[in-house]
């Protein structure tokens, strides 16, 4: 029964593929005359004895390894398979897509700044992008210990430097802490030249990094939103009443409590100085003089005598008793 079983020919294929793993290797006991190899879309197929790499294989197919293959691996060209031997080499399947990957800070950094002694605590996010690009040092240092890889890995790996990496790229030059948005480009480019270093020597790299946002502390945020309103009004006064115009036209000020009290008796008192302030400019403006020909001392004359009760014609004196009118 060993004799037949010995016989079986192997089908070498990517058996567990995720698409999260970065390589799988198969390394069953020996290859089979007769054994085919299968490579799907988005796979290399690389063999490899003792650490050294034997053949590369990149196109997608059904391959006959004895016919196939064998004639193409650099120093088992001459290999013949035996009546009861096969061929003892390793294959490692490797993804060849580039992957991407989403990262935050675990914990708040505190970068130093002059304007907070502590520090700022700042929290990020975003992603980054990778791939595998040298099977020479990728089965140097973790193919040999490893049967398969998966991208959790390699994020692992990144973030455990990539607090440091941010405050050193933060803290260079002198940013500013409260807009630190405006130099996210050029803080991840130089994260990603330093991650690209980091896993540069295991046959990986760091294709792009991007930041999306930086998160400030809610208390922090509150004062740079703040900030930006006042100098969006340009006058402190201006603002705090177009806060409690809309608070009050939102809804947000209403009903009988203390706010809504407060604000109506604020709101009412602006009204009331806005007022005393017009009839004070109204006060102070100069009566322009009458158009007409009567002095403005000269008294009015009566309709009719006060000692006779007779109409009067409009003359200084009364015609029916002579007392005088003016």
């Amino acid at each position: 029964m060993s004799f037949f079983r010995n016989q079986f020919a192997n089908v070498i294929e990517w058996e567990e593929f995720r698409d999260d793993m970065i390589f799988w290797k198969w390394n069953n006991t020996e290859i089979k005359k007769g054994s085919r190899l299968i490579i799907r879309p988005g796979q290399d197929a690389v063999f490899f004895n003792n650490g050294k790499i034997e053949g590369i294989f990149e196109d997608e197919g059904d391959y006959n390894i004895e016919s196939q293959i064998i004639p193409f691996l650099s120093t088992l060209k001459g290999f013949k398979f035996g009546f009861n031997s096969g061929l003892r080499v390793e294959v490692l399947f490797v993804n060849t897509k580039e992957f991407t990957v989403k990262w935050g800070t675990r914990n708040a950094i505190n970068i130093p700044t002059q304007q907070l002694p502590g520090g700022m605590p700042i929290r990020a996010n975003g992603t980054f992008q990778f791939k595998v690009n040298d099977y020479i040092a990728l089965i140097d240092k973790i193919v040999g210990v490893k049967n398969s890889y998966l991208v959790e890995d390699v994020k692992i790996r990144i973030t455990a430097v990539l607090d440091q990496l941010l405050m050193k790229w933060i803290t260079r030059e002198g940013k500013d802490m409260f807009n630190l948005q405006a130099n996210a480009f050029e803080i991840a480019k130089g994260i990603k030249e330093d991650l690209d270093m980091q896993i540069i020597d295991s046959g990986m790299t760091i294709t792009g990094f991007q930041i999306m946002s930086f998160n400030y502390p809610q208390e922090i945020q509150d004062m740079i939103t703040k900030t930006a309103s006042h100098g969006m009004i340009g006058d402190l006064g201006r603002y705090q009443q177009v806060s409690m115009t809309d608070g009050i036209s939102s809804g947000k000020v209403k009903g009988g409590g203390a706010a809504s009290d407060m604000a109506s008796m604020m709101m009412g008192m602006g009204v009331a100085k806005e007022m005393m302030k017009n009839m004070s400019e109204s006060q102070d403006k100069p009566v322009p003089p009458s158009s007409g020909n009567t002095s403005a001392n000269e008294k009015a004359k009566p309709n009719f005598c006060p000692n006779c009760g007779t109409k009067t014609s409009g003359g200084n004196f009364c015609s029916n008793c002579g007392q005088k009118l003016v």
